[in-house]
């Protein structure tokens, strides 16, 4: 028996932002206490928000102390704000940060801390017991999908690593993928998020267990982004593209139920000891894996996983005949002409920093799903190569 999970509540469309005041208020909400980041609130778009909210006398105040890459002091911060607030709700607005803080602070908003207790790893879901407060989710760029998942990831103090939360309940309730709120996006930020789901929806499709609408997802997204991120790079105005690209983005994040691979157990320490974006590290990354992935498949050989392998060429290149062997080269020519150069040196990266960096990527739970065991070896020998 294989139990499948797809429930989350969607109101997709150009201004469907408007329809979450009535939804809100249809269950008696009355005072919600609005995540973003600070950055949302500089260019006014945290405002824009809130004012179309609370048109209906909704009492929204906002809390932007999100860090680009969220640390504890966040969600502790956060927490206090909300306890000392009269506030029955939580609304998320922004990229990934900002989504993962506002779980995160939903149930520590009802469970004691430290945080560190409730630890994935360590079987911390088992202690996140007490119902939670309604969330909401507005994302604001096409990347992490978090809007749909049920995990959150933040830096914890005592560690400085980066640690899953994960619990049904932390899916938020209804996800509005509005593209108007995503065309203010810089070209960079752009880009970083979309390769960000494109990573997803690579790795969900390669885990090697049996899930075949997840698969069907990620394939879908795959095509989608590969069809919509150059127009929205070219037209950032162009709303079929951005409503595209955050479609793609909740699939590739409800496909990654079936886990994700070495490349997120890579970026998570880029993000966490080099303040590298998070979408930024999967593109500077994705061409290493996949190389070191397909010499592997090719090696032993793995028949299923060249497959996978020959799919994902024919999708990037548009055919249906591309030789698999050319997938690192067709996957760097597609990240190169959205503008980003997938080179570690160029972000601060020393062959001094390799074996701290394969350690973290080691002990970092995403690589327990890769399609093959991944040694410390092997982590070493891709950082090295993506210098």
């Amino acid at each position: 028996m294989i139990q499948y999970n797809f429930p989350t509540v969607l109101f997709y469309g150009a201004d469907s932002l408007i329809a979450l005041t009535p939804a809100i208020q249809k269950i008696g909400l009355e005072g919600l206490l609005l995540v973003t980041d600070p950055g949302l609130v500089k260019t006014g778009l945290a405002d824009s928000v809130r004012n179309t909210l609370t048109s209906s006398d909704l009492n929204i105040d906002v809390f932007d102390g999100v860090h680009p890459n969220p640390i504890e002091k966040d969600v502790t911060n956060g927490v206090e704000v909300y306890l000392s607030g009269k506030y029955d709700g939580i609304i998320a607005l922004g990229g990934g940060s900002a989504m993962d803080v506002a779980k995160t602070i939903r149930f520590m908003a009802v469970h004691d801390p430290p945080l560190a207790q409730y630890d994935d790893t360590m079987g911390g879901d088992a202690k996140i017991i007490n119902p939670m407060p309604p969330l909401y989710a507005i994302p604001t760029t096409a990347g992490t999908g978090s809007e749909v998942g049920r995990s959150s990831v933040i830096t914890l103090k005592e560690t400085g690593r980066k640690t899953i939360f994960f619990h049904p309940g932390l899916m938020p309730d209804i996800a509005v993928l509005d593209p108007k709120l995503t065309v203010g996006l810089p070209p960079k930020i752009t880009a970083a998020t979309g390769m960000d789901a494109f990573t997803h929806c690579v790795e969900a499709y390669l885990v090697d267990s049996f899930h075949p609408m997840a698969d069907s997802l990620a394939v879908e997204g795959m095509k989608m982004i590969l069809e919509s991120l150059p127009v929205v790079m070219d037209e950032p105005g162009n709303l079929e593209a951005r409503g595209q690209m955050l479609l793609a983005a909740a699939m590739g994040a409800t496909a990654f139920q079936k886990g994700l691979g070495m490349i997120h157990s890579m970026a998570h320490p880029l993000s966490a000891e080099f303040n590298i974006h998070h979408g930024l590290a999967n593109a500077l990354l994705i061409k290493f894996g996949m190389e070191f992935t397909l010499a592997n498949a090719l090696e032993k050989p793995n028949q299923v996983l060249l497959e996978k392998l020959k799919l994902i060429c024919n999708i990037i290149s548009k055919s249906t005949t591309e030789d698999v062997s050319l997938l690192p080269e067709n996957l760097s020519n597609f990240i190169k002409n959205l503008g980003i150069s997938p080179e570690l040196k160029q972000h601060g990266i020393l062959p001094s920093h390799i074996p701290d960096l394969a350690q973290l990527a080691f002990e970092d739970s995403c690589h327990a799903t890769h399609p093959f065991p991944v040694t410390l070896e092997d982590f070493h020998a891709v950082y090295t190569r993506a210098l």
